[in-house]
């Protein structure tokens, strides 16, 4: 399981789940380019139909001269033929589309052009989509400086809880807003210290923007830096808000299972491991929360009723999409880049075209990647067991 990188910012220490929880080029080559967050662009508006030719393809039999690599902060690109990418004919890439069009709504320089064509394919026939890519792109294998063409690929997804806004019954875990005089102490308060020391209480005190039943719950909110609380409003009507990273404590984050693992507490750290712990301990769960002393702030985002939440903002600044979008080293991909992804494990194979649209602390490298599961119980199960294998292609203009 485990970060939302960013969701909105998020830290990405949650760029691990499982994880977290356990815890050169030659002479002719191009010179490096150092990448900065492209400025984002007004959102872009389709051309008519006429503007794309959709018979325009490239013919099998020609095959175009490859370009000159890429050479990045923290990775090196080379450019490879369209064969050589796993599943490109076979994955429902129309189902990335959405994720492209939200990139679109902040486009770099490097994607400008191309967002209107891209607008305008949003509903085209899937074969067609998979045509202009091939015309439009091309594909580049990255790899680290040092040629490493694998790296690892883990999972983050946004919990699905139950709240209140009074403490109440069961609820009587706070979810707090940023204090007013966090800027004034520096690390501020631990999770111990905030649970026992009066004075960070007195800090807190009005902070308080929703209640959950269970810490352990709390602290996957935590981890995760983003989550959707389901929650019933004076008024009776039940709503889904949106918990939204504000900030942090400036606390080391540390692994409440690697300390059970460490004392031979536990041999199974997931999440449905630790609570097992906790169900047989009740009375250490104080003592193993407050081995993390990191605490995130939270601000609180309203969901329109009665609709499918939209994902949390990823780094890039729009909303991500369920096993379409991927946080990456913004050094190595920049955002907005399609990305086509190869991953393999015991229990999960990924062949698609997905979207840097989200970073995080723990995302380091050049073929590194944390794959959005989505929100709720079962992408939380499928984010729990990815630590796999990763190949990735960055997609570029041609």
């Amino acid at each position: 399981m485990h970060a939302p990188r960013f969701l909105s910012h998020r830290p990405r220490w949650i760029g691990l789940f499982v994880a977290a929880i356990v815890g050169t080029l030659s002479a002719c080559s191009v010179a490096p380019v150092l990448h900065a967050p492209e400025p984002a662009s007004p959102s872009v508006q389709a051309p008519a139909p006429a503007e794309i030719d959709s018979t325009l393809h490239t013919s099998p039999l020609h095959t175009p001269p490859l370009p000159a690599p890429i050479l990045r902060e923290q990775s090196r690109w080379v450019p490879v033929q369209w064969s050589e990418l796993p599943g490109l004919d076979t994955d429902a890439i129309h189902e990335a589309w959405p994720a492209w069009l939200q990139s679109c709504q902040r486009p770099g320089p490097t994607w400008k052009a191309l967002c209107p064509e891209i607008a305008q394919l949003a509903n085209a026939p899937v074969e067609q989509q998979r045509r202009w890519v091939r015309d439009k792109l091309q594909p580049y294998r990255v790899e680290s400086h040092e040629q490493r063409p694998s790296g690892l690929l883990t999972g983050y997804y946004e919990p699905a809880l139950v709240g209140s806004r009074q403490a109440q019954g069961n609820f009587k875990v706070p979810l707090y807003a940023v204090p007013n005089q966090l800027g004034q102490r520096k690390p501020w308060y631990t999770r111990q210290e905030i649970d026992t020391v009066p004075a960070a209480r007195a800090a807190l005190r009005g902070k308080e923007l929703l209640y959950l039943a269970d810490p352990v719950d709390a602290m996957v909110l935590h981890i995760q830096g983003s989550g959707l609380v389901n929650v019933t409003e004076p008024d009776g009507r039940q709503r889904w808000v949106r918990m939204a990273y504000a900030a942090t404590n400036d606390q080391p984050y540390n692994s409440i299972g690697r300390w059970l693992l460490d004392r031979k507490l536990i041999t199974d750290a997931s999440w449905p491991g630790i609570k097992a712990w906790i169900d047989r301990n009740p009375s250490r769960v104080n003592e193993l929360l407050w081995q993390n002393p990191r605490v995130v702030f939270f601000r609180e985002e309203a969901l329109p009723v009665g609709t499918t939440p939209p994902g949390p903002k990823g780094a890039q600044g729009v909303p991500l999409t369920a096993e379409r979008s991927i946080a990456v080293d913004r050094r190595s991909i920049p955002y907005g880049t399609p990305v086509w992804m190869k991953s393999t494990g015991p229990q999960t194979h990924l062949d698609r075209l997905v979207l840097a649209q989200d970073t995080g602390t723990a995302i380091v490298g050049a073929v590194r990647a944390d794959y959005y599961a989505g929100s709720g119980a079962a992408a939380g199960e499928l984010a729990g067991r990815l630590k796999q294998p990763l190949q990735m292609w960055a997609l570029w203009p041609r």
